[in-house]
């Protein structure tokens, strides 16, 4: 049998809260959740790597919703294959775009640094002298 984690030591792995686990299991991102004999949650290797893909997730911007969805498809199993990839896609397509729009803006930031620095070497160079 795997070995099972307290809902403490998968918080520390995951760098997710307690509270945000609890949160997850109630908006049934994660579901499969095992209880010890006192009813603590048990979490096994499988639970602890869908949860870092849900915070990979998360960090490319996907809300909670979609996240959501993509959580009922997997739990529908193999006939969804289909429908995960296809959503994962549309996904990376999001993240892609929003990657360029974020590039555009930081050459832009870049390009207003160099003005200034242009700027300030001017007014340096052209105030009187004291």
């Amino acid at each position: 049998m795997d070995k099972l984690l307290t809902i403490q030591q998968v918080a520390a792995a995951t760098s997710l809260s307690v509270h945000t686990l609890r949160y997850y299991e109630k908006m049934n991102l994660i579901t499969s959740i095992q209880r010890d004999k006192n009813g603590y949650r048990c979490y096994s290797i499988e639970d602890i790597t869908w949860i870092e893909f849900l915070n990979r997730l998360k960090a490319t911007g996907m809300t909670i919703k979609k996240m959501i969805e993509l959580a009922e498809l997997r739990r529908q199993g193999d006939s969804t294959l289909t429908a995960r990839r296809k959503f994962l896609e549309e996904h990376y397509k999001e993240v892609q775009q929003h990657m360029i729009e974020l590039q555009n803006n930081l050459n832009l930031l870049a390009n207003k640094i160099v003005t200034y620095k242009e700027m300030e070497n001017n007014y340096l160079n052209n105030r009187p002298n004291k």
